[in-house]
């Protein structure tokens, strides 16, 4: 029997590549995507990518979605019994394990860890461990077309903001900065990968800072 399995969704490149490796398994179900979204700015939390194209990113992978709204501000202790919540939900339909894409930050695993101790959910992490640096090469090759939707100005040049995640992305970024941004340098959003039934037509529009992060708006190219 396998077992039934929900990812963690960001919108950006790590979740996509954790799902994309986690259908070539035959050890998992894979029955939805969960994704956090600041409730007053209807947006995803970090990446800040509009809902609706969230939205888009789960009926081209073909995989139900779970909006978890998050209050702005939000302490710990809302953030947690929130999250409680919903993992009480998802295991009263029946999901085994939660795959998450962290790559190396021991303290976010043994978050994630302890967050579903006791639960009877497994934490899965396809991408552990993996080098940074071949990493984002392979997610290139493979076929993942991504935006950079936010940057720390305190980590990386704004100007990456808004810039395809490409090969020459990775080749101007300062020696500093985590390939895969696995620090908080920068967050991105897919708009095509090899899970997709067809690419998302977006564009970006703006470019803000607000709360000390530089963020390129995508839109729908239609908009």
């Amino acid at each position: 029997m396998k077992k039934k399995l929900m990812m963690s969704w960001s919108t950006g490149k790590d979740s996509a590549w954790s799902l994309h490796q986690l259908q070539q398994k035959n050890e998992y179900e894979l029955v939805g995507l969960f994704c956090t979204i600041n409730k007053k700015f209807a947006r995803t939390a970090m990446h800040a990518v509009r809902v609706e194209l969230l939205q888009e990113q789960a009926r081209q992978i073909g995989l139900p979605l779970d909006i978890i709204e998050i209050p702005y501000p939000c302490t710990n202790e809302q953030y947690a019994e929130i999250m409680e919540e919903f993992i009480d939900s998802i295991k009263a339909r029946g999901v085994e394990c939660c795959a998450f894409g962290d790559l190396f930050l021991g303290d976010i695993r043994d978050y994630r860890i302890t967050q579903l101790q006791g639960t009877g959910i497994e934490p899965v992490f396809p991408l552990w461990g993996s080098p940074t640096d071949e990493l984002g090469q392979q997610m290139i090759a493979g076929g993942l077309k991504t935006i950079i939707t936010c940057v720390d100005p305190k980590q990386l040049d704004p100007s990456f903001v808004g810039r395809e995640y490409t090969e020459q992305f990775l080749a101007d970024l300062p020696e500093s900065v985590d390939p895969c941004g696995e620090n908080g340098e920068f967050h991105s959003f897919v708009y095509d990968a090899p899970i997709f039934k067809q690419p998302i037509n977006v564009r970006v529009t703006e470019v803000v800072e607000r709360e000390g992060f530089v963020f390129a708006d995508v839109v729908s190219a239609e908009a």
